[in-house]
C-alpha cells in the first residue's frame, strides 16, 4: 500500500530537489576545477622540469556522487622530484609554494596549506579547491604516495583507478548507482548530526554499495535498493569482509584484526575502515536497523500521512511529497 504513496517516483524526485548537487553547479565547480588544472598544465608545458606533473579531479564531484551540501572541491596533484619532502607539513608548505608559483595570479592567501591539503580560493566563486599532494615516481597506472584524510599517514593509491572502479559501477547501472550512492550519503549525514559518535564516511558507504552492485541487486527501485542496504548492515553489523577484485586477486589480502574490513580496491595492504571500532559498527548497525524498519512500515502503511512519517525517519522532515 505504501508504494501508492511513496515510490520510486516520489523518492527520485526528493533526491532532485534536497540531495543532489544541481546539474548546473556541479558543472560549475567542474570548469573551474579543470581550469585550474589547464593552466597548471600550460606551465608544465613551458617548464617541463617543475615538480607538479598532474592535477586531477577526485572525490565526490569527480564520481558524480556530491550531494547538495557540497562547498568544496578536491584535486590531486602529483609531484615528483627527489627534493619533495616526505615530512606532511614540509610537503604542505612546498605544494603551497610550488602553487603560488604555477599561479601568479592568485595571491598568497589565496594558497594556504591546511592540515592534510593545500586550499585554493577562488574570490569571484567563494568556491575552495582542496587540493592534496600525491608523491608520485613514474608508475604508468598513476599509483602514489597519497596523504591520508583519515590520520595524515601516507597511502599507496591510484586516483584514475579509483575513479574507473566508480565509473564501472555508474556503468553497470546507469544513473541508479550514482543516485543510490547519495541518497545513502544523506541519510548518514542526517545521522552523524543527529546521533552523538556517529560516523560512516562516504567511501566506505561506496564501497558497501558497490559489492551489492557487483552481488547483481538492482539499483533502479530505489525503495528496494535502500532497503537491501540498510539489510545488509543489519545481517553483517559491518563485520563481513568486503574485497574487490578489479586490480588485484582477493588472495592476496592479509589476514586483519581489525573490527571492520572494507579493502581499498586499489590497494591490497589498506583496510579504509581500519579506524572503526566495534562501538562506531555497533552504532551503523543500530542506525541501518531503524531506518530498515521505518522503510519496511513505510512500504506497508495504509495511508499517505503515515507512508510519508515513516519515510521521514529515514531522510528526515525534508522528505515531503
Amino acid at each position: 500500500m505504501g508504494r501508492e504513496h511513496v515510490g520510486q517516483g516520489e523518492i527520485a524526485r526528493f533526491a532532485q530537489d534536497r540531495v543532489n548537487l544541481p546539474k548546473e553547479i556541479a558543472d560549475a565547480h567542474r570548469a573551474q576545477a579543470n581550469r585550474l588544472r589547464e593552466k597548471l598544465e600550460g606551465y608544465l608545458r613551458e617548464h617541463p622540469d617543475f615538480t607538479l606533473k598532474k592535477m586531477l579531479l577526485s572525490g565526490s564531484l569527480a564520481k558524480g556522487t556530491a550531494l547538495r551540501s557540497l562547498n568544496d572541491i578536491d584535486v590531486a596533484c602529483y609531484i615528483s622530484g627527489a627534493d619533495a619532502p616526505t615530512d606532511i607539513q614540509a610537503l604542505l608548505d612546498y605544494l603551497a609554494k610550488r602553487l603560488r608559483k604555477a599561479f601568479p595570479n592568485f595571491s598568497p592567501d589565496q594558497v594556504q596549506p591546511q592540515t592534510y591539503s593545500v586550499t585554493v580560493s577562488f574570490r569571484g566563486s567563494g568556491l575552495d579547491v582542496d587540493v592534496v599532494p600525491i608523491l608520485y615516481s613514474g608508475d604508468p597506472n598513476w599509483y602514489g604516495n597519497l596523504v591520508s584524510q583519515d590520520d595524515g599517514s601516507f597511502l599507496k593509491t591510484s586516483i584514475p583507478l579509483h575513479l574507473a572502479f566508480a565509473a564501472k559501477r555508474k556503468k553497470a547501472q546507469e544513473k541508479h548507482f550514482a543516485q543510490v550512492v547519495r541518497l545513502v550519503k544523506f541519510w548518514a549525514r542526517r545521522m552523524k548530526a543527529e546521533r552523538d559518535g556517529f560516523r560512516f564516511k562516504s567511501f566506505m558507504i561506496e564501497m558497501v554499495l558497490a559489492k551489492l552492485c557487483d552481488d547483481g541487486l538492482d539499483f533502479a527501485d530505489y525503495p528496494e535498493a535502500l532497503q537491501h542496504f540498510f539489510t545488509y548492515l543489519a545481517r553483517t553489523e559491518l563485520r563481513q569482509r568486503i574485497v574487490f577484485s578489479d586490480y588485484y586477486s582477493p588472495s592476496i589480502v592479509s589476514s586483519l584484526s581489525d573490527e571492520v574490513q572494507i579493502v581499498d580496491p586499489v590497494n591490497s595492504a589498506n583496510n579504509v575502515a581500519r579506524l572503526y571500532t566495534a562501538a562506531n559498527a555497533d552504532a551503523i548497525t543500530e542506525a541501518a536497523l531503524d531506518a530498515g524498519d521505518a522503510i519496511d512500515a513505510a512500504l506497508a502503511a495504509p495511508t499517505k500521512q503515515l507512508t510519508l512519517a515513516y519515510w521521514q525517519k529515514v531522510f528526515g522532515s525534508s522528505f515531503q511529497v
